[in-house]
């Protein structure tokens, strides 16, 4: 394994298959769908927890969307990121603000539905630089945090901007009131994934 690491063009292993390798299941499919729908649950509970904070209140989701990614791996880390908006999409209030703000497509059509999308694409490419073992200390999960980050703002303005137009304060609404709440959380990943890699991770 260590030369694995040293070589960044081979994939290793992810935290789940460290602590659930798949080849030692005799149901590796029924792993897979219990843990995409156990990430698409912690994704619905992160989306409705509130935490104070300044100058917005803040909210897990981002977090938890990008350490899935990590966590999981390319395909099992999107592919519970889409269970969850399957779930809103039959309208289920599975959503930040829903069913207060609406439910279902409707919901995910509106000024948020960029972020949404933003989320299957950043979980898949946290997913990939986890298997670059960019999860196992510090610095590399503040890097893969902050690209994923990226991915989320990217689809999330043009699609804002694309529904409320170009001329409205588009930055000012969809991210400069979060980047303080991301840094804070990008923190609390960079403490979390490593040590979970020292907990759980034998023989990284």
């Amino acid at each position: 394994m260590t030369s694995a690491i040293a070589d960044p063009r081979v994939p290793v292993d992810t935290l789940l298959e460290r602590m659930l390798p798949a080849r030692a299941s005799d149901m590796p499919l029924v792993r897979n769908v219990l843990v995409v729908l156990a990430g698409s649950a912690l994704l619905t509970i992160s989306a409705k927890l509130q935490i104070p904070f300044w100058p917005v209140p803040l909210t897990l989701q981002t977090m938890v969307v990008l350490c899935l990614g990590m966590v999981l791996g390319p395909r099992l880390g999107a592919l519970a990121v889409i269970a969850y908006l399957a779930q809103g999409a039959v309208g289920l209030p599975v959503f930040a603000g829903t069913p207060e703000k609406g439910i279902g497509i409707a919901y995910m059509l509106g000024t948020t539905g960029g972020y949404l999308a933003g989320f299957v694409v950043a979980a898949f490419v946290t997913g990939l630089l986890a298997r670059r073992a960019w999860d196992r200390n510090v610095v590399g999960t503040v890097g893969a945090m902050l690209v994923g980050n990226a991915v989320i703002y990217a689809c999330g303005l043009l699609w804002l901007g694309s529904v409320v137009g170009w001329d409205k304060p588009v930055l000012a609404w969809g991210m400069t009131p979060f980047l303080l709440g991301d840094l804070a959380k990008i923190a609390v990943a960079a403490a979390l994934m490593p040590t979970l890699w020292r907990l759980f991770g034998r023989g990284a």
